[in-house]
C-alpha cells in the first residue's frame, strides 16, 4: 500500500502542472475565441482560483512520494 501511495504521489505531481498547462491553453482559446470583456474576466478567475489548487496537488505528490503518508506500523 505504501508503494502505491508513492507511485500516485509522482502522480499528483505530474498532473498538478499538466492541469495547469491545458486550463491555460484552453482559456487564451476561448479568449481568443470571444474577446470581450466578460470572457476575460471568467477566464482569469477561473485560472487564479485554480493554480493554487494544482500547486496543493503538487505538494501533496510530494509528501506522498516522500513517504509522509505511509503506515505508522511500517515505520516502527
Amino acid at each position: 500500500m505504501n508503494l502505491l501511495k508513492r507511485i500516485l504521489g509522482l502522480a499528483w505531481m505530474v498532473l498538478g502542472p499538466v492541469a495547469v498547462f491545458y486550463l491555460i491553453k484552453t482559456g487564451l482559446r476561448e479568449m481568443a475565441k470571444n474577446p470581450i470583456i466578460e470572457t476575460q474576466v471568467q477566464w482569469m478567475v477561473f485560472i487564479a482560483v485554480s493554480i493554487p489548487i494544482a500547486l496543493g496537488l503538487v505538494v501533496f505528490g510530494y509528501f506522498a512520494l516522500r513517504g509522509e503518508y505511509d503506515d505508522a506500523q511500517a515505520m516502527s
